[in-house]
This record gives C-alpha cells, sequence and structure tokens, in this order.
C-alpha cells in the first residue's frame, strides 16, 4: 500500500474526513428520492425532537434517502462517521429541516436527478491558493524550474501534458505541478458508491497512473469518497482491495499538499 493512500485511510477513519473534504467538494443536496412510508413515522418523531442524529439514522434506514447528496453514501456504508462528523449530518438535516415535514413527504414522493461535475470544485479548491501557490498560466510556469501549479482548463492542461509531458491519453488531467523539479499529473475523483458510473469513475483514475509519460513525470490519483472505508465484517469496498492491495500513488485531496512538499 502506498504510504499516502494509507494516511488517506486513517483520515477517514479516524477524524472528522466528511466534514474536511466539504471545503473541496461543495456539494448541494439537489435530487430528492422516495421515502418509505413505513418508517415515516419515525422520520417524523426525529424531526419534531430535533434530533439530527436520529433523523439521519432513520433516513439512512429508507431503500433510498429522500434527498441526493454525495456525502449520504458514505454514512450509509460507515454509520460509525455519524458520530465523528456531526457539521455534516447537520448540513444534510438542515436542509431536511428547511423542507418542513409535509414538503418534505411530498418531495420524497418523485426522485428528481441531478449530475454533479467534481472536476470544477476540485479546481476552484487548488484556485483558492491551499496548496501553498495559486496556480498560473504556462508562460510563466515555464519560465522557471519553481514550485508552480499549472492554470487552465481541461482542454489547456490535457493539451500541456501531451505536448511537453509526453502524456499518451485524451483525459484524465486535473491538476499539472511541479515540485522540486519534478512533475505531477493528477485526475481527481469523488466516489460516492459502488457500482455503475461510479466503478467508471475509479477506473479513470487508475489508468491515468498507469499511461504512458515522460520519464519522471509523477501520475497520482486524487480520490476521495467510499473507498476509503476500512471492511467490517464483510462491509467496505471493493474499490478499497484495489487500493490497499497495492503501491498505487492514490490519495485524498486532504493530503495532496503533504504529498507535493515530499517530493
Amino acid at each position: 500500500m502506498n504510504y499516502f493512500t494509507k494516511i488517506s485511510i486513517d483520515l477517514a477513519n479516524q477524524k472528522d474526513y466528511l466534514d474536511q473534504l466539504f471545503k473541496v467538494y461543495p456539494l448541494s443536496p439537489d435530487s430528492i428520492r422516495d421515502i418509505d412510508p413505513i418508517i415515516w413515522e419515525n422520520v417524523v418523531e426525529s424531526f419534531n425532537r430535533n434530533d439530527n442524529e436520529s433523523l439521519i439514522k432513520a433516513l439512512l434506514s429508507l431503500n433510498l434517502f429522500p434527498i441526493k447528496d454525495g456525502y449520504v453514501p458514505y454514512l450509509r456504508k460507515d454509520p460509525s462517521a455519524i458520530l465523528r462528523n456531526p457539521q455534516t449530518v447537520n448540513r444534510i438535516c438542515g436542509r431536511v429541516r428547511e423542507l418542513g415535514i409535509e414538503k418534505l413527504f411530498e418531495r420524497c414522493s418523485e426522485p428528481k436527478e441531478t449530475n454533479r461535475q467534481m472536476g470544477p470544485l476540485f479546481r476552484r479548491w487548488i484556485k483558492s491558493g491551499v496548496l501553498g501557490l495559486f496556480p498560473v498560466s504556462e508562460e510563466i510556469f515555464d519560465s522557471n524550474n519553481k514550485n508552480a501549479i499549472l492554470d487552465g482548463s481541461d482542454a489547456n492542461l490535457l493539451d500541456y501534458a501531451t505536448r511537453k509531458l509526453g502524456y499518451k491519453r485524451d483525459k484524465g488531467v486535473d491538476l499539472i505541478a511541479r515540485f522540486n523539479g519534478k512533475y505531477i499529473i493528477g485526475e481527481a475523483k469523488f466516489i460516492s458508491d459502488e457500482g455503475g458510473h461510479q466503478n467508471a469513475q475509479f477506473n479513470d483514475a487508475i489508468s491515468t497512473i498507469s499511461t504512458n509519460s515522460k520519464t519522471g513525470v509523477i501520475k497520482i490519483g486524487i480520490m476521495d469518497g467510499v473507498i476509503y472505508i476500512r471492511p467490517k465484517r464483510g462491509s467496505g469496498t471493493n474499490k478499497y482491495k484495489k487500493i490497499t492491495e497495492k503501491d498505487l500513488p492514490i490519495m485524498s485531496a486532504l493530503v495532496l499538499r503533504e504529498f507535493l512538499y515530499s517530493l
């Protein structure tokens, strides 16, 4: 297992991982899902008691959670995270309470899907200077050999990776940086659940890591979400097994800065 994968797993399982991750991926719950009438009474009781912990546990016991939120699958797979991430629980329950009981039931009767673009959220986080540097233009990036992060659109970053770094793939570039003279290409993914599209997202990041490039260029998968949940009594995720069986440069965005400055 890669060292930075290990500390990402430790962070996700021991600290307020979801609360911290919200700074990187500030998702807004938009999609409303069907509610199971059998446990509606428990939802109402918790709602009226202003007990967010009981409320979210009741909502998680539904076949379909009533509100679309990228952090909900994590809480469903690892209920112990509810106590460790009170801000995330309060944020989700706050949205539920804004609807009121009647509106909540009404909206839960008709699911509404909304797609989220994680790449732009990650890029916005990078542009905030959280890595200790602000992204710069290609002209400035190439003008010296100092630590730097390249600014640009998806197309700009992919073009640079192809022209200058010998990157042999037509997708998968969310970060280009240079630290201590070493070039890094990174793809960022938020894996909110198992199966379907989420598997494709995970495999995309793995493909970026294995893509050919110029000698010395480091390719990394900046991944977050359910992949870091440790198996408990047969639970956990298949992705967890994949990232721990080999020494793959996969890490949470929350430890990216430590990785870059360690090069």
